[in-house]
């Protein structure tokens, strides 16, 4: 079996790069004030203190966080670049390796901003779902009455809809929005949150991420818990987190150091 050579013909068939345009400081003003005013829109983006930032011709998302260090560290979300092919088209990226950037989608301010507040899959944030529904209520961040059913499925009191497991754990348990994202790197691998066990006082809440594809089944566990007056999340090691309990044991045993 040979390889065959790459040719031109073979590149020629990727899609060019769509050209990117200068913006006036009118022009760059209007478009900065009016992104901030969707990501104002949104109850998920605001709590999780999502910003967007002019520099070098482009808009960049970013949010900041603390680090393992308690050190403030800042996370590029994405960035928006303005198109050439019209005024009013814009380039939404995200960086999936350092200094490279995959389209996302392109469009209008508002249509990227519902991109950037609704994600789902972990592009971003993962919790389109917790800001769909605080949307839909209209209430800000004030939390909805649910109720939990066989199997840890969580439904809303007054309609019966399903919850989500971001919105059972901002509804539910109290978890904040910014704790609820932080197991960021299973987010930014594509993996579904599933809630597996949670304790009798509800201060202690086992997560699973799992994604499948063809190579199989890939995971990641999560322990919420309550500690020292404070919600926070603890990615751990998946061969030790059956449980509650041998989460919280992995992790005494670490010094509370959560697993990466």
């Amino acid at each position: 079996m040979s390889w065959r050579r790459r040719g031109w013909q073979d590149y020629a068939e990727r899609p060019r790069r769509p050209k990117v345009r200068r913006v006036n400081v009118g022009e760059r003003d209007d478009l900065l004030r009016k992104m901030k005013r969707g990501i104002a829109r949104s109850p998920v983006l605001s709590a999780l203190g999502v910003e967007v930032l002019a520099k070098r011709g482009r808009f960049y998302v970013e949010r900041s966080h603390p680090t393992d260090d308690c050190i403030m560290g800042t996370e590029a979300l994405g960035r928006i670049s303005p198109l050439a092919d019209t005024a009013n088209s814009l380039l939404l990226e995200v960086e999936y390796r350092k200094s490279s950037w995959s389209e996302v989608a392109k469009g209008s301010v508002q249509k990227l901003a519902n991109i950037l507040a609704n994600d789902t899959s972990g592009t971003f944030h993962g919790l389109g779902s917790l800001n769909k529904s605080l949307h839909k209520a209209g209430c800000g961040l004030q939390r909805q009455p649910v109720v939990l059913r066989d199997n840890f499925t969580f439904v809303y009191s007054d309609t019966g809809d399903v919850c989500a497991p971001q919105e059972a754990l901002f509804h539910y348990f109290a978890v904040p929005i910014n704790v609820i994202a932080e197991p960021r790197v299973w987010y930014s691998y594509h993996r579904k949150p599933h809630i597996v066990e949670s304790s009798d006082d509800e201060q202690r809440v086992l997560v699973r991420f799992l994604a499948s594809s063809l190579s199989g089944t890939f995971g990641g566990t999560c322990l919420y818990i309550f500690r020292d007056g404070d919600w926070n999340a603890y990615t751990t090691k998946p061969s030790e987190s059956d449980d509650i309990v041998s989460a919280e044991r992995w992790l005494k045993k670490r010094k509370w150091k959560a697993w990466t």
